[in-house]
This record gives structure tokens, C-alpha cells and sequence, in this order.
């Protein structure tokens, strides 16, 4: 399901969809929005899914503090909206919700896991609480297979380019090509835990295949600071952050979240997943690839700015 929209916004599908008349097409994109039950309640009917990923929300948590009620209407109801339609429609299919770790907010104890309570500390993240609760409430009254996955953070070349991983490795890869001399950042000091987003996807799909459905924490058990992600990511570059980034207050939330950090014990034990991707060699790929796509843009098309 996508958002329409006036312009393209399938780049980070370009390298995997075709278009649905070309041969061996096998992803077909279905115009609607959570913000809209009629077109949930449509498009389930439509195409039968068997599993159903709820991805989708305003998921910028400095941009929730702007938008507080739009971010509670898609990311908190958006979800009511997609499980009322599921339970009318294909009650049968199994129902993986998107939870966060940004719910956790400021930490009741170290690590976090499944049974640690949730502590949010921004619209984004309070919004997400009440997904998460009302899956576990239509998967208890309905009798819906419909579980959380708590994801600590996961990144990869195709993360959005205003979150801070990749705001910092487009940049690394700006500045190395001299055409950028500065990086803006927020909070140095925030820890988080960091994982390849690819592995984490397994992990989506690994909970749905479980007879009973349940919530799973998945996560690194390792933390790590935006200074430490900034410093990998300019030594990779040969560079010296500190001649190149600088501090900007406007970045700061009203409410910080200082540590994060999972315990995904449960998850290994129940659906034998095991992240083996590193806080270093991820931020290395990330790196490497927006070096990479620079490099192709200056060679043939026009540089984003």
C-alpha cells in the first residue's frame, strides 16, 4: 500500500519493482492511506493478503513535536483503522505491527526488553504506545494473529536522508567530494542501538510465521553514541569530523531520549534470530554506498541538492 502522491516516491523500490506490465513483475503497488478506512477496507478485500507488515507512519520523532496530531492520527489510529479492516475483512491473515523502541523513552531499566515498561517522550512515541496496545487488545478480544515487533533502531542505504544515520553519511560523502563543507547536528551524546535493517526485516517475517502470535524485542544488545556513528563514518571517508561538523540547537527535541539499548533474548530463544551485522561494518556499508550513488549522479544525472 502507497500513499498517492503528485511526484515519484518510490525511490527506495527502485531497485526491486517493476512496473506491473512488464514480465516477472511480482510487486504491485495499491494507492491508499491509514488516514482512510474505506481504502484499507478496499484493498485487503482486493488482493487476500496472507500477512500483512504495518510499516507505515509518521515515523520522524523530532517532526512529531510539529505535527502532533497528524503523527497520532496515522501512526497511533492508522493502526486501528488497518486492524478493523483486517478483522472485517481477512480475519484469517496474520498481522505484524511496527512497534518502537523509542517507546521505552526515558529508560525504567537497562536493557530493555519485552516486559519493561514504556516511558514515552514525544508524540511519535506516544503514538506508537497506543499501536502497540491495540494490537495486543485485537489480538486478545478477536482472537487476531497479530503481534509487535519492539525495534531498536535499524538502518541501512535506504533510510530516509533527513534521519541523523544517513543525514550523516550523505554528508560524509558530500564532504568528500568537496561539495559540502559542513554537517549540522543535534545531540552527540544520544546512544542508541543500532542494527542492519535487512536482518531485522527477517525477523518481521520470522514472527509471523509462529503458530501463536506475541511481541518480540529485536535489537543488538550493544549501544552506541551519534558521535561514535559520526566518528566511523568520516574515518571511513579518510576525513576529520571534528574540522566538519557542527552544533545546532534547532536539532534538539523538547524531550531527549538519552540511552537505548534491547535485549532481543527472546527473540533468539522463540524465532532463532541472531543480528551479525556490527555497529561499525553497518555504518561502513552506509557509507560505501553513498559515496557510491553520489559518484553515479555526478557521472550521469543531476546532483541533488
Amino acid at each position: 500500500i502507497i500513499r498517492r502522491s503528485s511526484s515519484f516516491n518510490t525511490e527506495r523500490l527502485d531497485s526491486i519493482y517493476r512496473d506491473r506490465h512488464e514480465k516477472g513483475a511480482k510487486i504491485f503497488l495499491h494507492f491508499g492511506d491509514l488516514s482512510d478506512p474505506s481504502s484499507m477496507i478496499k484493498i485487503l478485500g482486493e488482493t487476500q493478503p496472507d500477512e500483512i507488515y504495518n510499516l507505515a507512519a509518521q515515523s520522524h520523532v523530532r517532526v512529531s513535536f510539529d505535527i502532533p496530531e497528524f503523527t497520532g492520527d496515522v501512526t497511533g489510529l492508522g493502526t486501528v483503522r488497518l486492524l478493523d479492516a483486517m478483522r472485517e475483512v481477512t480475519p484469517k491473515a496474520r498481522f505484524y505491527q511496527a512497534s518502537s523502541s523509542e517507546m521505552y523513552g526515558l529508560v525504567q531499566e537497562v536493557p530493555q526488553k519485552e516486559s519493561t515498561p514504556f516511558y514515552p517522550r514525544s508524540p511519535y512515541a506516544a503514538a506508537k504506545v497506543y499501536s502497540y496496545w491495540i494490537t495486543v487488545n485485537y489480538r486478545e478480544s478477536y482472537g487476531l494473529h497479530a503481534s509487535n515487533g519492539i525495534l531498536f533502531n535499524h538502518e541501512s542505504p535506504r533510510r530516509g536522508e533527513t534521519f541523523v544515520t544517513r543525514k550523516i553519511t550523505r554528508a560524509v560523502a558530500r564532504i568528500q567530494a568537496g561539495l559540502q563543507e559542513k554537517l549540522f547536528l543535534g545531540n552527540l551524546e544520544s546512544k542508541r542501538d543500532w542494527g542492519y535493517a535487512p536482518e531485522y526485516v527477517e525477523g518481521m517475517w520470522r514472527m509471523l510465521q509462529q503458530e501463536k502470535a506475541d511481541d518480540y524485542v529485536l535489537a543488538t544488545g550493544e549501544t552506541h553514541s551519534v558521535q561514535e556513528f559520526v566518528e566511523v563514518a568520516f574515518a571511513r571517508a579518510k576525513l576529520d569530523w571534528k574540522k566538519h561538523v557542527s552544533f545546532d540547537e534547532r536539532y534538539l527535541r523538547p524531550a531527549e531520549v538519552d540511552l537505548l539499548i534491547g535485549d532481543a533474548s527472546k527473540a533468539k530463544k522463540q524465532l532463532g534470530w541472531v543480528p551479525k551485522v556490527k555497529f561499525k561494518e553497518l555504518t561502513e556499508i552506509m557509507v560505501d554506498a553513498d559515496i557510491l550513488q553520489l559518484a553515479e549522479e555526478r557521472a550521469g544525472k543531476r546532483i541533488r541538492d
